[in-house]
């Protein structure tokens, strides 16, 4: 089943407006909600809508909160979410590192207390859209063993680098697990394995199977020992640049709210786009594996996905859909 961006976009604006989001507030998360399944992330557009609706009726996330600037550091300055929508604050908070960079030439924001930005790259996108180089991460809850241990104790804490250009921006999007968690939901929803092992069963060993990764939360790092020290290197530095909490004390709280993140930037206005052609052109010259595979950047496939959903309109989950409709 297909529906256009604009229905999306609606329904989306509809629900919030019924739960007491002010109007434009309203519009600006039903727009990254109804983007980001029109890129073709769909575990954090439709699919998880109704998870944030639930969290907003739980009292988790505060749809008036305000953000607020409470420090600054020559071209960093630090914010409190105060529990606003995640995406919001996100949209808001890389704005302003984006104003701090055009003025300085770099700009960074830290915020504390803040919630789940849904997909991480939407503000990689915002950043180079603006001609910038942007960098942001997120901590989250623990869903990620660290390398040699049993249970979670690390998040899959996202990293985002984008890089503007004429051709199409390049934005690295990543979890710090193999499969992030809305992915593993995606490939459940469609009964489909992973392509490749994800995280460990009940039994600690290696599997592909979605849904028993997401009961034993214990998901597999990239690169194995070398993602377990990315992902605590990037805990550290969200907490501590923002002031806020750490994956333990997310984890203490029973709830993935209350997050810390940070966006930077970097005024990329004389940024020669030759060269970023130069390293893709290369790149691309390595010869396909036999399964038929293509060679893309990062943000290739979803600008691609971008312009297929625009034509064709954007697939649903129909059971998804219909809990929308029915909110």
């Amino acid at each position: 089943m297909k529906v256009s961006f604009e229905e999306l976009k609606a329904e989306f604006e509809r629900v919030l407006l019924k739960l007491d989001f002010e109007e434009e507030r309203a519009a600006m998360c039903a727009r990254i909600f109804a983007g980001n399944s029109r890129d073709g992330v769909y575990s954090h557009g439709l699919n998880r809508f109704p998870v944030f609706v639930q969290m907003v009726k739980d009292g988790l996330i505060d749809v008036d909160a305000e953000p607020e600037k409470v420090g600054q550091n020559g071209v960093t300055e630090q914010w409190d979410g105060h529990l606003a929508p995640g995406m919001y604050t996100a949209t808001k908070a890389m704005q302003r590192a984006i104003a701090l960079a055009k003025e300085n030439g770099m700009g960074c924001v830290a915020v504390k207390n803040t919630n789940h930005w849904m997909r991480a790259g939407t503000y990689g996108w915002q950043a180079a859209d603006a001609g910038c180089i942007g960098i942001c991460a997120t901590n989250s809850i623990a869903n990620l063993p660290p390398w040699g241990g049993n249970e979670p104790r690390l998040g899959n804490n996202p990293l985002v680098v984008a890089i503007p250009r004429k051709e199409g921006h390049i934005v690295l999007d990543m979890a710090i697990s193999q499969f992030s968690y809305g992915k593993l939901q995606e490939y459940e929803l469609k009964g489909k394995e992973l392509p490749v092992d994800g995280g460990y069963d009940e039994q600690g060993q290696l599997t592909k199977d979605p849904a028993q990764i997401r009961e034993t939360e214990r998901s597999l790092p990239i690169g194995f020992w070398k993602g377990s020290g990315l992902s605590l290197v990037l805990d550290v530095l969200v907490s501590s640049l923002s002031g806020g909490r750490s994956v333990k004390q997310i984890t203490e709280a029973g709830n993935e709210a209350g997050v810390s993140q940070f966006f930077l930037c970097i005024d990329a206005s004389s940024l020669d786009d030759s060269i970023s052609n130069r390293i893709i052109a290369y790149t691309k010259t390595s010869g396909v594996m036999d399964d038929g595979g293509e060679i893309r950047y990062p943000g290739e496939s979803s600008l691609a996905t971008r312009h297929r959903n625009q034509k064709e309109g954007i697939p649903v989950n129909e059971e998804i859909w219909k809990q929308v409709l029915d909110l």
